[in-house]
């Protein structure tokens, strides 16, 4: 008891914060989780220019998991990265990870109707398949944009071609042109001809739905196509940031 005959209380009562400064609190939130997404995503990516990515979150929820055997790409033949370039990006050592002339292609077809056409990159397809889940819609869309942004710049072409040739489904359970040269051809990548190079690439769009062994119709057709642009992609030095 005081003087007063109040009750004594130790210690300093400390302020409630005001209204305005507990917003302030809550507005520095969303700026907090962005500069720490921002933070972690770099040092992933950097982290991955080095380190082959273990796992992806398609193969994760595969449901007939998943087989993959990472080959990197100097050991790789070069017929896979050309048939890459000429079935999924000829342009792709020219841009700096959106082809802008595909995606109003692309517009322009799918507002046309017939089957839906994609205009991404393979630079966009690897920073999909590496760091996010399929499907998503525009939300999906902008994170790849960003991740598209920083492999570019802290990868640059020969890792994103080297990544994407491994982390790629090129079948049902499968992973990799290596694991699918194994699947379809029974030997490694590092000795593939123009026709199987071709065959793997042409699977690419739709692996599970897809053969590269004794392809029928569509397929083959496409794999023709492929393979007779792979010259064309020596000739014209379209892989040429690959050298």
């Amino acid at each position: 008891m005081n003087e007063t005959g109040l009750p004594r209380y130790e210690g300093v009562m400390t302020p409630r914060p005001s209204a305005s400064r507990r917003r302030s609190r809550w507005i520095m939130i969303p700026f907090r989780i962005v500069a720490g997404f921002v933070i972690v995503s770099l040092l992933v990516v950097g982290l991955y220019r080095f380190v082959p990515p273990p796992v992806t979150w398609t193969m994760l929820f595969d449901s007939h998991g998943f087989t993959k055997d990472w080959m990197s790409l100097e050991d790789m033949d070069q017929n896979m990265p050309r048939a890459a370039i000429a079935a999924e990006d000829s342009r792709f050592c020219s841009h700096h990870g959106f082809d802008v002339d595909a995606i109003a292609q692309a517009m322009r077809h799918n507002a046309s109707g017939g089957r839906i056409r994609g205009g991404s990159t393979i630079s966009q397809q690897t920073a999909k398949n590496v760091f996010l889940i399929q499907g998503g819609g525009f939300v999906r869309k902008g994170f790849e944009a960003w991740f598209t942004l920083l492999i570019e710049g802290i990868w640059g072409k020969k890792r994103i071609m080297e990544v994407y040739l491994n982390v790629a489904e090129t079948g049902i359970g499968t992973y990799g042109a290596n694991a699918g040269a194994m699947r379809y051809f029974h030997h490694d990548a590092s000795r593939l001809t123009r026709a199987e190079a071709a065959r793997i690439a042409a699977v690419l769009p739709l692996p599970k739905k897809r053969a590269a062994v004794a392809p029928s119709g569509f397929t083959r057709r496409y794999g023709n196509s492929i393979a007779a642009r792979i010259g064309v992609v020596q000739r014209d030095g379209l892989d040429a940031c690959l050298r």
